[in-house]
Parts: structure tokens; C-alpha cells; sequence
């Protein structure tokens, strides 16, 4: 079995950067396409994708994704030039709203009306990389400038949404759609509804490893953290696809949230089947397939925490033309658990 285009996506809680370099290093060797790495409360994930694009020869490097509260349009326009340039032109800029908690708890700033935000910040950035002028504000006398440096039109923005304004605001603005936990039915559904080609680049947590069960309880501490800690939008969003009553069973079952020891009951089962691909790394590799329908390059997932071996099996197990890799380290992925650090 050969997989489709396959890409890696980290979560914020991961703030392990040796694992997170290696992790890329080892996804460039594999042929994966493209490598995302967010930003939120912990690390400069700008400087890391810095690091990471001198240790890597061919994957893409996605900045995925960094808030538009958290840095000026005029900041984002030059960390992207920088980068792509750096890059050799391997560089996607991703924008998102983040969270409230985020956004007004570290940031210090009111999250209010987020999709105008994101749709202000997009197109300013859009027009400052294309070599164009910042936005005139008519308050200040000081004459809009732009970038010191050559326009590169061909930069792409990524745009991580998942309510129906901001997914509005990538339909219309971005080069490529990055949801988080969008089933494969909903990112067909509002794919189908853009008018202009945008890459869709999405996929579940996934894990893979000699026992299964190991494989599911990482993947149900993923998904228990983003929705009980994460604010409200993930809760929201899966309520919205028709999973209120095992959104509410999660919660239940997680009243004091643990980024590393989260649990989903039996009976909110079904979260797991549609935002989760976890097993040994040929039951991963199958179900993986599955998603190859909805997005165009399927990120996995990984959580927060996982040992060296489970990483390691599951990049194997999934990049594509890896049929015989994962068998060589299947015994391997049970291996101790590194310990994180706290975000």
C-alpha cells in the first residue's frame, strides 16, 4: 500500500525540542510533506522552524499555527519572508484566532470579534509579502510603508479554522484550510462550498504501537485536553458535527484536566473513531487511508508526550511507501516514556 501526501503536525503541549527536532528530521528523511509546528504559551515556534530548516533538506515547514493577536501584521509579513527565504522557499505561513483563554490570559488581549481579526490580519499580511504598502490608518501622519525586502507572491497562508466565519475567511483569503477535528464528512462538506482552490490539510491524532490499548489511551488524552482545556471552540465544533452528548461524557470523565492523562470513556467512542487513528502500525496505516478522501495532504496528529519508539513507529507507519518500515520497529514502540516538560 502506498499512502497519499502525508504530513506531521505537533500540538502546542509539546514542548519536548529536542523530540520536536528529531521528529521533523525523521519525517523529512521518510518523505513526509510537510511539517507543522504551533505556537501558544510556550515556545517561539519561529525560532525552532529555524533550526529545524537547517537540519532538513526537502519538507515543508509550516508555522502552524501562530496567532493573529499574539504579533503585528507588519511582524508576521517579515517572520514569514525571513523564513521562506531561509527555507529556500519551504515555508507556510499559518494563521489562526486562537483561543480566548489564550488570547485575553496570556496575551492580554479582549478576544473580540475573532473572524475580523483573523480576516484584517490575513490581508494585511497578504499585502505586505505581495510588496505592497501597510494598511493607511487615517489617525497617524506617518506615511504607510512596506517590507525593506523583495515581495514574494508566492508565499502561502494557511488559515486554521474551524467556525463557519473563519472557515469563511479561508475560503476567501488563504492558500490552504488547516481544521483540527473536523470530521472527514464535515471537511468534504465545506471543501466542496470554496469557490478558489485551497489545499486542505487535516487528519486525526494518531498514534501507533505494539499494543493498542497503550495507542488509544495516548490518543484519548489528546483529544480530552483540547476539549476541557482548550477553551470552548474544540467542544463547540464537535458538539456542532453531532457529538454533544459524548463531548458532555468527556468532560464528565476529565473534571480536573492532565495534558498527559486524559480519558475517553466507552461511551463517547465514537470521538475517538472520527478524530483518532490509533493501533499497531498496520491497523494505523489502513485506517489512515480512509482520510486520504477528505483532505488533500493528511496531517497525523501527535500528542503530547509520546516515547521516542511510539513517534518513531508511527511516522514509519504511515509515511507513504512505508508498508515495510513499521514492521521493524513494532516491537520497539512500547519502549519508557520520555519525560515532558510542563507548557
Amino acid at each position: 500500500m502506498t499512502a497519499g501526501r502525508r504530513g506531521v503536525a505537533l500540538t502546542p503541549m509539546e514542548t519536548r525540542e529536542d523530540i520536536i527536532r528529531r521528529t521533523a528530521v525523521l519525517a523529512d528523511d521518510l518523505g513526509y510533506e510537510a511539517f507543522a509546528l504551533p505556537e501558544a504559551w510556550g515556545i517561539d515556534s519561529t525560532v525552532l522552524l529555524t533550526q529545524i530548516g537547517l537540519q532538513t533538506r526537502r519538507i515543508t515547514l509550516v508555522a502552524g499555527v501562530l496567532s493573529v493577536w499574539g504579533r503585528t501584521p507588519a511582524t508576521l509579513a517579515m517572520t514569514a519572508t525571513t523564513l521562506y527565504r531561509a527555507s529556500d522557499g519551504r515555508f507556510v505561513l499559518g494563521l489562526g484566532t486562537s483561543t480566548a483563554p489564550l488570547v485575553e490570559g496570556f496575551h492580554r488581549i479582549p478576544f473580540e470579534h475573532p473572524a475580523a481579526r483573523l480576516r484584517e490580519v490575513t490581508s494585511e499580511v497578504r499585502r505586505l509579502v505581495n510588496g505592497g504598502r501597510a494598511q493607511h490608518n487615517p489617525e497617524l501622519t506617518a506615511r504607510p510603508l512596506a517590507l525593506g525586502v523583495p515581495a514574494i507572491p508566492d508565499l502561502p497562508i494557511w488559515i486554521a479554522a474551524i467556525g463557519e466565519r473563519t472557515i469563511e475567511v479561508a475560503a476567501d483569503l488563504a492558500d490552504g484550510w488547516f481544521p483540527l477535528f473536523q470530521t472527514r464528512a464535515s471537511i468534504a462538506d465545506r471543501a466542496a462550498r470554496f469557490t478558489r482552490p485551497v489545499t486542505v490539510a487535516a487528519g486525526p491524532l494518531t498514534v501507533a504501537a505494539a499494543d493498542p490499548e497503550a495507542a488509544r489511551s495516548a490518543v484519548a488524552s489528546g483529544l480530552a485536553w483540547y476539549l476541557c482545556a482548550m477553551g470552548s471552540d474544540y467542544a463547540a465544533s464537535a458538539t456542532r458535527q453531532g457529538h454533544g452528548a459524548a463531548v458532555q461524557a468527556v468532560m464528565a470523565a476529565n473534571p480536573r484536566p492532565s495534558v498527559l492523562g486524559g480519558v475517553v470513556p466507552l461511551q463517547a467512542q465514537a470521538l475517538l473513531d472520527e478524530f483518532g487513528v490509533w493501533g499497531t502500525p498496520d491497523n494505523v496505516r489502513l485506517a489512515l487511508a480512509d482520510w486520504d478522501e477528505a483532505a488533500d495532504i493528511v496531517m497525523l496528529g501527535l500528542p503530547p508526550g509520546l516515547p521516542w519508539a511510539q513517534i518513531e513507529a508511527t511516522l514509519h507507519a504511515a509515511a507513504p511507501g512505508s508498508h515495510e518500515r513499521s514492521a521493524r520497529l513494532l516491537d520497539q514502540s512500547a519502549g519508557a516514556a520520555l519525560p515532558a516538560e510542563s507548557p
